[in-house]
């Protein structure tokens, strides 16, 4: 095997046993040597592609990030059924969502990364604003920043929507304690119902105010 092709190939395994132990541990519980013996490396070359555990956490964020996007997609036209995709979407991926708990917890302020990031939730903005309606023809670009009049609905739109598809996975106790012990279960026909009644509810939230359900 080439060198660069042997180089990429490692770095895949730590990413991916990294993913597992700080889905399961966090920043502050994982062990790089665990995550070596999993990975079949010695704890250096872990440091010698990362440079330490915080920077290891950051990369296994940033590709869980970018796994996310590809797999979700823009927002559609269709913004309820848009929410339905994204509870689809945790509910059969819920590592990515323990993760970015975990990324919550750790860190206090700034994020690694966080101006592309930031980026990448501005394009979703402006999408949504578009789907909505509320971007006007004469609008440039410089006025999609977070906070602009035209789109601040469509930013908490989003942030709402969000909210609303992945309470479920990411609080399944309190699921449980309301609608039933299988009710957090992916796959069953109470979990079918669920994403239904969080489609209709999203379709309510985003509805012209003429249209919507009194």
């Amino acid at each position: 095997m080439p060198r660069t092709e042997h180089l990429v190939g490692t770095r895949a395994l730590l990413l991916a046993a990294a993913r597992d132990e700080f889905a399961a541990h966090g920043m502050g519980g994982a062990r790089v040597g665990r995550i070596a013996e999993q990975a079949g490396v010695s704890k250096e070359r872990i440091y010698g592609y990362f440079g330490s555990k915080e920077k290891l956490f950051a990369a296994v964020i940033s590709e869980a990030l970018t796994e996310h996007a590809t797999l979700l997609g823009p927002p559609s036209a269709d913004l309820a059924e848009y929410a339905g995709r994204i509870y689809d979407l945790h509910r059969r991926n819920p590592q990515l969502l323990r993760l970015m708990m975990w990324e919550a917890l750790y860190y206090d302020g700034g994020l690694p990364n966080e101006q592309p990031r930031s980026a990448r939730y501005r394009g979703m903005v402006a999408t949504l604003s578009e789907a909505l309606g509320s971007q006007s023809e004469t609008e440039t670009e410089s006025d999609t920043e977070p906070g602009s009049e035209s789109d601040t609905e469509a930013a908490s739109t989003l942030l709402a929507l969000i909210g609303l598809a992945i309470l479920p996975t990411a609080f399944p106790q309190i699921t449980r304690l309301i609608l039933g012990a299988t009710a957090d279960a992916p796959g069953g026909d109470d979990d079918d119902e669920l994403r239904a009644h969080i489609v209709r509810l999203a379709r309510r939230m985003v509805a012209p105010s003429s249209d919507a359900v009194t």
